[in-house]
């Protein structure tokens, strides 16, 4: 029980930050990113350059890995969110900019780093085996509390600082914030940074652990609108949440289910089925929207 409840956590930690940047783009413009995956794999392939190729510190890697997403999603969001969502009025829009978004960026990290299997050296070495009841290397203790810690930065920053109460009010109305003096245009940009800011965060966390390739991309991006699903479509606790629990739930169906083959995921997505079916809102969600 010990061992499943600590993987639950370390996998719910990870899946909880990818779903926060997925679920404050869709909060702030309405818009599904399926190119989240691909920025996530963008973040690894950078901290395996920086760290594993350059031999810089890991922590100076992860910086840069989220510095890059952070200005490759305000580009994004400037120079092709902005302008879509401007002249067209149709959701099909900005859905299909975000899947050519997706395809554009598999093709240039194909391009760049190639699609053979990326990994770096290990942060930490050793084994934490507490009376065989649990055992954790201790890279992936390290990993997990990383990303607990950037969590709750993340909740402090939109909790008390102005450009959190800022965001926050453009998600919960966006015409009310701006006739209250908020800047939109300027906030969409810095959410949609800071979205794929944690994409790249992550991505460079794991990448320690997984390694990084090409072809992850999108069963990240699957993964990302499962939780956000579970949790509820913008809804930050929401995201929160639904993380944890994709990250329970598979830690639980690897470890009792092992025995009849690779069917965890089967059941995961028949579950999710029928909890969409009788909470179609998710669990923190509003029934209107």
């Amino acid at each position: 029980m010990e061992q499943i409840l600590a993987n639950g956590l370390y996998l719910g930690a990870q899946y909880a930050l990818i779903a926060l940047g997925l679920t404050l783009i869709f909060a702030l413009m309405n818009v599904l990113n399926f190119a989240h995956g691909q920025m996530y794999v963008l973040g690894g392939f950078v901290t395996y350059t920086v760290y594993g190729q350059l031999g810089l510190p890991f922590f100076v890697a992860l910086g840069c890995s989220a510095l890059t997403l952070a200005v490759v999603g305000a580009l994004i969001e400037r120079f092709l969110f902005r302008p879509v969502l401007a002249r067209s009025h149709r959701e099909e829009s900005s859905m299909l900019l975000a899947a050519g978004i997706a395809f554009f960026m598999d093709a240039v990290i194909l391009l760049v780093f190639g699609e053979k299997q990326r990994g770096v050296p290990k942060i930490v070495g050793g084994v934490l085996n507490w009376d065989f009841r649990l055992i954790m290397p201790y890279d992936r203790i390290l990993i997990g509390v990383l990303a607990l810690l950037s969590i709750a930065a993340f909740i402090l920053f939109m909790s008390y600082s102005r450009t959190g109460r800022a965001l926050r009010a453009m998600a919960q109305d966006r015409v009310a914030a701006q006739l209250m003096g908020v800047d939109v245009d300027r906030y969409a940009m810095i959410g949609f940074a800071l979205g794929a800011m944690l994409a790249g965060l992550v991505g460079g966390l794991l990448v320690t652990i997984t390694g990084v390739n090409l072809g992850m991309g999108g069963p990240t991006s699957i993964k990302a609108f499962l939780m956000v699903m579970i949790g509820g479509a913008g809804v930050i606790s929401g995201a929160i949440a639904g993380g944890f629990i994709l990250g329970m739930m598979e830690s639980v169906g690897l470890t009792l289910l092992s025995a009849y083959g690779d069917i965890t995921y089967l059941v995961i997505f028949a579950s999710l089925m029928v909890f969409l079916a009788i909470r179609p809102q998710g669990l923190m969600g509003k029934p209107w929207g």
